[in-house]
């Protein structure tokens, strides 16, 4: 009795015999790629949105990268609204909160790096808080630092250094009599915040296998700031320091990176990296006002034009 491959009509399709005709042969393999073609299609959709190891290097325009340079902004290591040098040794405590603006609806939607049309969530915590230290080295130079262990703010998690050398230029007058100074500053910010960016918990559904979020469990995404650059402005500084105020153009180099972090129902992890090199111009103005021997109010606002602006609000304390 011959062996017998049965079709859909439940009728004999080939013995033995027939499957050493050449012309069955090629049907029954392009049956047979057909049906594999119609799975692979199947098992894609369910993982349409799903990618594993990729890195994207979208433009410099497309709005993945703008809503990278976008959070860097509020991020970025400025003086902060004090920039009065320190004698060597002494030292300054400082803490600031920084507004985070909310990006346009335009630049929350992914263009470049992802196939499926979706909003990111972008409004993790409203206010950036940062602790400030600033020590006086020889030489008149000012050293100052500051770190964000991994304490969750809102839906936000930091983990942020920043570090900056800055040393005042005299031009005119004396600590007595109020002075002018021309500063030149460096600076750099490095770590990562971590948070549910691409999919929320709001954003999660179970309905559809093309579409965005198709999980259970909410992304955890990676957003790495990674930007260092330098400052040359302009300080006024009042007679017995009492007060000061300051104004500094600036470039910063930004190296952003980007990591998804989500699980696909049935589907691949998706892990997606976004890698993309910009560079952006920068202008702070700020000041300070004592209100005793070491306590002082700062403020600031920084501005890159064409990504976002924001304000610090802030104090300082000084040890003599």
């Amino acid at each position: 009795m011959g062996l017998v491959i049965v079709a859909r009509s439940w009728q004999p399709v080939a013995t033995p015999h027939a499957l050493t005709n050449p012309f069955v042969l090629v049907t029954l393999s392009r049956r047979i790629g057909l049906t594999l073609a119609a799975a692979s299609l199947l098992l894609g959709a369910s993982s349409a949105s799903a990618q594993t190891g990729v890195t994207c290097h979208p433009p410099t325009e497309s709005n993945e990268a703008k809503l990278l340079a976008f959070f860097a902004t509020p991020i970025s290591f400025s003086p902060g609204g004090m920039v009065q040098p320190l004698a060597p040794w002494r030292f300054r405590i400082g803490i600031e909160a920084s507004y985070v603006p909310s990006p346009s609806k335009e630049i929350q939607q992914p263009e470049a790096c992802y196939g499926v049309k979706k909003t990111e969530n972008t409004n993790l915590s409203p206010v950036f808080p940062r602790p400030r230290v600033a020590i006086g080295l020889p030489g008149g130079v000012l050293l100052e630092g500051s770190y964000l262990p991994p304490i969750k703010v809102a839906d936000a998690e930091p983990n942020l250094g920043s570090v900056a050398l800055s040393r005042p230029v005299h031009l005119s007058g004396s600590a007595e009599q109020g002075s002018l100074s021309l500063l030149l500053r460096a600076h750099g910010t490095f770590g990562h915040v971590r948070g549910s960016i691409t999919c929320p918990e709001k954003n999660l559904q179970q309905s559809d296998p093309n579409a965005a979020c198709y999980g259970t469990e909410p992304s955890s995404d990676t957003y790495e700031p990674n930007m260092f650059g330098a400052e040359a402005g302009i300080a006024k500084e009042a007679a017995g320091g009492r007060w000061g105020a300051y104004a500094s153009p600036g470039v910063t180099w930004l190296r952003p990176r980007f990591q998804v972090g989500f699980q696909y129902t049935n589907a691949a992890f998706d892990d997606t990296k976004i890698s993309v090199d910009m560079t952006r111009f920068a202008i702070g103005a700020g000041g300070w006002y004592r209100v005793s021997a070491g306590a002082a109010v700062t403020a600031e606002l920084y501005s890159v034009p064409t990504d976002a602006t924001t304000f610090r609000l802030g104090g300082a304390y000084t040890f003599h």
